[in-house]
């Protein structure tokens, strides 16, 4: 696929105008969105992605277009996963429910950031170094392993060794006042707001999440403007997201196995494709093992997208049920 410098700059152009607009509609009016609005805004961006989709149907062809939806939907997933952690994060420093929009776009807007980097990174690295998909491969199934493995949801969250310096080294004020990340004590003291911690706090969860992103959608194509665009369309509207879903991110208790699912298999697809087109010369003296099969990237999709609705049928299921009994059991008799 070769994406020439015009469309890469008019790619970026757009994207960087749709975040402008929706940054100066948080600047203008930080309020809480109602559903209305965030299902406007959610339907408005996976209608976009669709549309992109379509438009790289038509100009680079299906195959082009298939790796962008598999890609979009697998970062899309994660990105929701990614939500789970913001929800505790925010609790954990109650931030006020008016300024959870803007923490969630400043997060938005670095894991952009942190993901482009990234990008650029490791495309590099796979134009050099073939082996590359071993590694990216085994940390993928290792990542599925530890969300088998599972934890309680607020242990997924702990503050890290760079928040826990702020908080001790830092003047820091006890309230959020308008959201800036500095504010003016009655004395005229210069303090720092718990925005800045909760900011350090969803940009070092952001890098973590960049690390399991990145590999995944590698696993799935190699095209950096498509590896780029999915990620990009991935994060957009995840801020309306979080206020759309409310409570149903609980109810998704099932995800994590089923994300596990889903990174498990693009590892092994991944080193299944390393072994096939392998030209490391102490592996197999330099050449691929014919009869590692190369999956589609039809089947990858249909594995995905099966996987993610199982997951969260499965969820809803389990939390009805769960609710059900506790109702019948704390229902006192008559």
């Amino acid at each position: 696929m070769i994406v020439s410098p015009w469309v890469w700059a008019a790619t970026l152009v757009a994207l960087i105008v749709v975040m402008a607009v929706d940054l100066l509609i948080i600047g203008r009016r930080p309020h809480e969105p109602s559903m209305k609005e965030a299902g406007g805004w959610v339907t408005f961006y996976v209608g976009l992605a669709v549309l992109f989709g379509i438009g790289l149907w038509f100009t680079a062809g299906g195959q082009a277009a298939g790796e962008f939806y598999t890609g979009w939907l697998t970062e899309y997933s994660l990105s929701v996963d990614n939500l789970f952690v913001f929800v505790i994060i925010m609790a954990r420093f109650a931030v006020p429910r008016h300024l959870q929009q803007k923490v969630l776009l400043i997060g938005i807007v670095l894991a952009l950031v942190m993901r482009g980097a990234f990008i650029a990174a490791g495309a590099a690295l796979i134009s050099q170094f073939s082996w590359v998909f071993y590694i990216f491969g085994a940390f993928l199934v290792y990542t599925a392993f530890t969300l088998v493995k599972g934890e309680d949801e607020s242990d997924e969250f702990k503050e890290n060794i760079l928040i826990r310096w702020a908080k001790r080294a830092l003047p820091l004020s006890s309230s959020f006042g308008d959201g800036r990340f500095s504010t003016v004590s009655d004395t005229g003291k210069r303090l720092f707001t718990p925005m800045l911690i909760v900011m350090i706090a969803i940009g070092t969860t952001d890098l973590i999440f960049a690390l399991d992103s990145i590999p995944a959608i590698f696993g799935i194509t190699k095209e950096p403007y498509l590896v780029f665009t999915a990620n990009v369309f991935a994060l957009m509207g995840l801020r309306q997201l979080f206020f759309l879903l409310g409570g149903l991110l609980e109810r998704l208790v099932y995800l994590n196995i089923g994300l596990a699912v889903v990174l498990a298999f693009i590892g092994v697809k991944l080193v299944l494709e390393a072994l096939h087109t392998n030209n490391i010369s102490f592996i197999n003296g330099g050449e691929g093992f014919h009869w590692a099969p190369e999956i589609p990237i039809w089947l990858s999709l249909l594995v995905i997208l099966g996987t993610l609705a199982v997951a969260t049928v499965a969820s809803l299921i389990k939390t009805s049920r769960d609710r059900k009994r506790d109702l019948v059991v704390t229902t006192p008799p008559n």
